[in-house]
């Protein structure tokens, strides 16, 4: 049964519980990250969340999300699962640039995240061959112009966190 860092709003760790636990309304604020590439010309690389997946599934979001288990670094585990949802070959040097805290539910499973969020930099320059089928449903890279233009037309296409980290990075955060 995996489990989750709980925290405070300073992220200081207060404890642990069941993953799916912490995400039933109205959660409980646990620890997370959020890794997100770029290539080597500014294109973002985002995945579409397969269909399976307990809380916003079918949702573009950024290359890679997830918590860090009890004792793992949050960078250790954001270079974990990216190899195991991307099934990278090697795993891009990763940065940490910013965090936030936010809060959503996901109307598709009546889930919710409330997360302490740390969001990772990385690069990527081939987008990957064989995601996991499990976790991703498609993966591909947008130019920056063409991702503004769909979050302005169709935000409930994205995952929240990535809605709230976009803006963000937009102005100026991690830079």
């Amino acid at each position: 049964m995996a489990e989750v860092i709980l925290v405070d709003a300073s992220d200081r760790p207060l404890g642990r519980m069941e993953k799916l636990a912490a995400h039933v309304p109205p959660g409980t604020l646990h620890r997370a990250f959020s890794v997100f590439l770029f290539s080597p010309s500014g294109r973002w690389l985002l995945q579409r969340r397969a269909a399976g997946k307990y809380h916003f599934p079918g949702l573009w979001t950024n290359a890679c999300c997830s918590h860090p288990a009890p004792g793992e670094g949050t960078a250790e585990a954001a270079a974990r699962r990216l190899r195991e949802e991307l099934r990278l070959a090697e795993t891009p040097e990763l940065a940490e640039q910013f965090s936030f805290v936010y809060r959503a539910e996901s109307a598709a499973t009546g889930l919710c995240e409330y997360e302490f969020d740390h969001v990772f930099f990385g690069g990527l320059a081939d987008l990957p061959a064989s995601p996991d089928p499990e976790e991703v449903a498609e993966v591909r890279f947008w130019e920056p112009d063409e991702l503004a233009k769909a979050l302005a037309e169709t935000p409930g296409a994205f995952t929240p966190w990535f809605r709230i980290a976009w803006e963000e990075i937009r102005k100026g955060a991690g830079k």
